[in-house]
């Protein structure tokens, strides 16, 4: 090598460097909004892809995570506008071999590694590609890659620094809900949407698309849904994802004071506004000052203080308790509730004129019953989550324990089925999670234990007799036995005939 070129090496190597050093402070930001903030994962990845490519001059990069439930590899995020997302078989391609090997590939397109079809389906041509694995734990989660060097050919520098934010980016995905997507041995397919919501169901989807749309602005959020469905979450979920993140997020759960207290917790006190005040006090919308006062249980106020919340939410002002000079309010408002506004406001215990106030925008949250396959997914989870909580090691359901709490109507929603699965993973004496652990279920009926859905255990089914005729009605009649034999239990025959209960529902009802 020439003194110029070492000269230059040199050079890049600095400044790679210092991409390196900006790059890690970035990540840790972003590492401490993931680990308590209900912030969408979609953007914060794209976030961190765009950073690497441009710090490393490329024209655009991907973020490929493993899909360890269909074995292949699922673009989470990049700049590929042609298409939604890409998959790929984790066999195939320059991600597939440096997600397989764990090893950084700096190939041209010419390596016999590349994968033309990707280019194929995108219309864009890779000229240049630098991939390395985003490695936690000694497994890899994904493949971090970035295309097209603006000044030619990836080098050993470029190599060094993504490998660095591929490491930052797999302790990031560790901070994350992501993570027990990503363990080994998962059995449900890759879906997220926001931080510390689970769940891919239809009704999940429009929640989470409301949720967008109501964060990009500063209106009024109206959430409803039963006791334990996670509204604080999806309020928090609104807060984070909006121009207010960086202010406080503040909760008021109306439902634990007692009317004489409400509005002094609300509003604050001047001095001598009551006995005992000996000082001026700050509420928690002054506490709220700059971002979002989240009302939970709003159903549960006095018409005296909805009077005065009507006010507040109206004219963005409020007195203190003693007060007699109105204060500025600088605040977005979510509340939430369970009870019936509508039914509250046709009784007259509810103000018509708040009600529409606070109904702006409303987001109904399912309840538990309602949302189909995400329960076995929120098994999954919770019980990877309790298990890395307790230190407990890797434990699993067993087989009568899951069909029993798949068939179970969880009347307390999320909040009972989270205590259930930690109660059951730090009691357990072994690696199993055993009926026994679930002693609400002892009254229940039992679902037949050969309707497991364990990949591994699998019931084998009675023989049946087929109709002779077209594929569609010998189908059509092994989908009817299977549901039978799982004693109706339609979540768990569709997990056995492979496919979604949702295509499950449609070709019985087809059957009519």
């Amino acid at each position: 090598m020439s003194d110029a070129s070492a000269f230059a090496l040199r050079l890049v190597r600095g400044a790679v460097g210092g991409i390196r050093e900006r790059m890690a402070d970035r990540l840790a930001e972003l590492r401490a909004q993931v680990v308590d903030r209900e912030v969408d994962l979609q953007v914060v990845l794209q976030h961190v892809v765009d950073e690497a490519a441009r710090a490393l001059d490329a024209d655009r990069g991907t973020l490929w995570l493993a899909d360890n439930a269909r074995g292949e590899l699922t673009s989470i995020a990049g700049y590929h506008p042609e298409l939604p997302e890409l998959k790929m078989p984790m066999r195939e391609g320059v991600a597939g071999f440096v997600a397989r090997t764990g090893t950084v590939l700096n190939v041209p397109r010419r390596d016999p590694r590349f994968a033309p079809r990707i280019d194929a389906s995108t219309g864009y041509r890779t000229e240049t590609l630098l991939a390395a694995p985003v490695i936690a734990d000694g497994r890899t989660l994904g493949v971090l890659q970035v295309l097209n060097h603006r000044g030619g050919p990836f080098d050993a520098a470029h190599e060094d620094a993504l490998v660095a934010i591929g490491q930052e980016l797999a302790a990031l995905l560790g901070e994350s809900s992501l993570r027990s997507q990503l363990a080994p041995g998962a059995r449900q397919p890759l879906a997220f949407a926001f931080n510390h919501i689970v769940g891919s169901s239809p009704a999940m989807e429009q929640v989470y698309a409301r949720t967008r749309r109501a964060a990009a602005t500063d209106a009024t959020v109206l959430i409803r849904g039963e006791s334990g469905t996670g509204k604080e979450l999806v309020a928090r979920a609104v807060h984070h994802n909006s121009a207010r993140r960086e202010a406080p997020f503040v909760v008021v759960d109306c439902a634990a004071l007692p009317e004489s207290l409400i509005e002094n917790e609300l509003f604050g006190h001047e001095r001598g506004a009551f006995t005992g005040a000996d000082r001026a006090r700050d509420g928690k919308v002054h506490a709220a000052a700059g971002g979002t006062l989240f009302l939970d249980e709003i159903g549960e106020l006095s018409p005296a203080v909805q009077g005065k919340l009507l006010r507040l939410v109206q004219d963005r002002q409020f007195f203190r308790v003693g007060g007699v000079a109105a204060e500025h309010a600088d605040v977005r408002f979510v509340c939430a509730t369970w009870r019936d506004l509508e039914g509250m406001v046709e009784r007259g215990t509810f103000r018509r004129d708040l009600y529409y106030r606070l109904r702006v925008v409303e987001i109904r949250v399912p309840a538990l019953r309602e949302r189909g396959e995400d329960l076995d997914r929120l098994l999954d989870h919770f019980v990877y989550e309790f298990a890395r909580r307790h230190r407990r090691g890797p434990l699993r359901l067993d087989p009568a324990a899951r069909a029993a709490l798949l068939a179970f109507d969880w009347p307390g929603n999320v909040r009972e089925l989270q205590h259930a699965v930690e109660s059951a993973v730090v009691l357990a004496p072994g690696e199993r999670l055993t009926l026994d652990l679930f002693p609400f279920l002892e009254n229940q009926p039992r679902p037949p234990v050969a309707t497991s859905i364990d990949d591994d255990e699998l019931p084998t089914l009675t023989p049946v007799t087929l109709p002779g005729g077209t594929l569609a009605e010998v189908g059509a009649a092994y989908i009817r036995h299977t549901v039978e034999r799982c004693g109706g239990n339609r979540s768990m025959a569709a997990r056995i005939l492979g496919i979604g209960r949702n295509t499950l529902a449609r070709k019985l009802a087809e059957e009519g």
